[in-house]
């Protein structure tokens, strides 16, 4: 009986998404990003957001972590043949995030998308 209580209760925190890397409800404000294009992003101290590229190609990668003072990176998440990153903007200031099209990148990627990050 114990062992029935446990295992229904592991399914349900399975099921729920509860973990690193799980499914979030809110992207938040979300940015779309374009190949080979610079997106500015601002933003208020607290705010998520989401920077997203269509995700045909070979699939796309965060090419470089943001300043996590100033954003903080909390997955990514394929919905509707778009890819979002989703982050929460931290403090006043400005980073960067490169989102690279490519899976593994072993020669040129096929394509990069930027973003210029800053929260206000």
């Amino acid at each position: 009986m114990r062992f029935r209580t446990v295992a229904a209760a592991s399914l349900a925190l399975l099921l729920t998404g509860c973990g690193s890397g799980s499914w979030v409800s809110d992207h938040g404000t979300v940015f779309k990003g374009t190949t080979g294009r610079t997106v500015p992003v601002e933003l208020t101290s607290g705010q998520r957001f989401s920077l997203a590229v269509p995700a045909g190609g070979t699939g796309w990668s965060l090419a470089d972590h943001p300043d996590p003072v100033v954003a903080s990176y909390i997955t990514e998440e394929l919905d509707g043949g778009t890819a979002y990153f989703v982050f929460n903007a931290k403090q006043k200031g400005q980073t960067q995030v490169q989102l690279r099209d490519c899976d593994p990148c072993e020669g040129a990627p096929a394509g990069e998308a930027a973003f210029q990050i800053t929260v206000k």
